[in-house]
């Protein structure tokens, strides 16, 4: 049987002629779609065209994270008309409500706590208190690691930072307390129990030979995540909080004053989930970091967009916004001004909806599940093409406002920054490929998608 199926083989090979698949070829093609190898080129040789025909289902769903956004604005406007001073609270408040509602329907309606994801077995109970001693010394040791970088680099030591120091200093030790507790729980539902939290005490233990590098490296690089990201992101959240509390709503009584409002609104939402999504990893609610970008170079194409790495770096070679940008173009047009404030708005928008779309789960250079569903059932990377398309509605640099020339080099310098994010999305695409479900999406992409009709997307 098998010469005969050569032999079929090897005539169809000389004719090029279509050929059914052999019941074995078959069997091995379903095999391989079980056992799902890692990445999207490795998916498309084990069945090339058959991934592409579903996608994969999102790691969040479309209302549970409308309803979560929709309890963080509540408790915005609600924090406003206490008429509530104290910015800080009034974040861990709106973060607060956030998470309840999210992590409420999460384990209620999607059952996320027993995921195979989150690498936990409900059916079986083994706690160890002396595995969960040296996981609290493992995050005791972290935490320490993350605060001498902030007591060394001198970014720390100004009072940009002074509303996250407070916000550290408030509640930092009620969640370490808390921590104890869910370490042992989580512990005791492992099922691969040696997690970085075990590597990072062993090594603060000096048991070095029980360390895995290869997970306490993931470990330590997800942690710089953390660090940087929570400090940025939450003084910029709890700023835009400061200022909304007070925010004169008299003032929109125009087209302008909406769009300023808007504008704002879309920033301070994006602040507050961007910095509920660092705050929020926790394995029981699936929203723990996988994976964390290994690269130098995905980390460079990351970080040079946020500050202070944005300020070092643009004001020498991405200089591409001037004084002259669409407001003062359009304002004597106030029909125009009208039209093109509302295609920015639409764009930013989009970008705002595809942070939303993560629930609790947004955090830059990590991986915390694949998202299918919402902006990302259009594109793989909606909220990057939203921004970097808003760029060159705001600061218009094709107006010639100097010079023709100027105007060409504005161009040159906005789309070397667009180049930069199309980095950033290719490292993150490698990153995400290592899990089979990115490799589907991103087949199904290549068939269904809004930009299908180019090369790559």
């Amino acid at each position: 049987m098998d010469r005969q199926r050569l032999l079929l083989l090897a005539s169809w090979l000389r004719r090029n002629r279509p050929l059914p698949p052999p019941l074995a070829y078959r069997r091995g093609l379903d095999l391989l779609m079980k056992s799902a190898p890692p990445g999207e080129a490795q998916l498309r040789k084990a069945a090339p065209g058959r991934l592409a025909t579903s996608r994969p289902a999102s790691v969040t769903r479309g209302w549970i994270v409308a309803a979560g956004f929709a309890a963080w604005a509540s408790a915005l406007w609600w924090v406003r008309s206490v008429r509530m001073n104290d910015a800080v609270q009034a974040t861990v408040i709106c973060m607060a409500s956030l998470a309840a509602v999210n992590f409420a329907f999460d384990l209620l309606i999607l059952k996320v706590h027993t995921s195979e994801s989150n690498g936990l077995d409900w059916k079986k109970f083994n706690p160890s208190w002396h595995r969960t001693a040296i996981k609290f010394v493992g995050l005791l040791a972290t935490l320490g690691f993350i605060g001498l970088l902030y007591w060394v680099f001198p970014e720390y030591h100004g009072d940009f930072y002074a509303q996250y120091k407070e916000l550290l200093r408030r509640y930092l030790p009620w969640c370490l307390a808390l921590s104890i507790p869910y370490i042992y729980l989580v512990d005791g539902l492992q099922k691969d129990q040696p997690d970085g939290y075990y590597a990072a005490g062993m090594a603060f233990t000096l048991q070095f030979d029980k360390v895995n590098a290869a997970v306490l490296w993931q470990h330590c690089l997800a942690w710089l995540v953390k660090g940087y990201f929570t400090a940025l992101m939450f003084t910029y959240y709890v700023r835009y909080t400061q200022t909304f509390l007070t925010y004169d709503f008299s003032s929109i009584h125009d087209f302008r004053g909406f769009y300023d409002f808007c504008y704002f609104f879309i920033f301070l939402a994006d602040s507050g989930l961007v910095c509920a999504g660092y705050l929020l990893t926790f394995r029981v609610f699936d929203t723990h970091i996988r994976r964390t970008e290994p690269t130098f170079r995905g980390w460079c194409v990351a970080l040079v967009c946020y500050q202070p790495f944005w300020s070092w770096f643009s004001g020498s070679y991405l200089d591409y916004s001037k004084e002259y940008a669409w407001g003062t173009w359009l304002q004597s047009n106030p029909v125009l001004y009208s039209l093109w404030g509302s295609m920015i708005l639409l764009l930013l928008a989009i970008y705002l909806w595809a942070t939303i779309t993560f629930g609790c789960r947004f955090s830059n250079l990590t991986h915390r599940g694949i998202l299918t569903n919402g902006p990302y059932g259009w594109t793989k990377h909606p909220a990057y093409i939203s921004k970097n398309t808003a760029y060159w509605l705001i600061c218009i640099p094709f107006i010639v406002s100097q010079s023709p020339l100027d105007s060409i080099r504005r161009c040159v310098l906005l789309a070397l920054l667009n180049y930069v994010y199309y980095l950033r999305a290719k490292t993150e695409e490698a990153n995400l490929s290592i899990d089979p479900a990115y490799g589907q999406y991103a087949a199904w992409m290549k068939q269904h998608g809004i930009f299908r009709w180019l090369r790559r997307t």
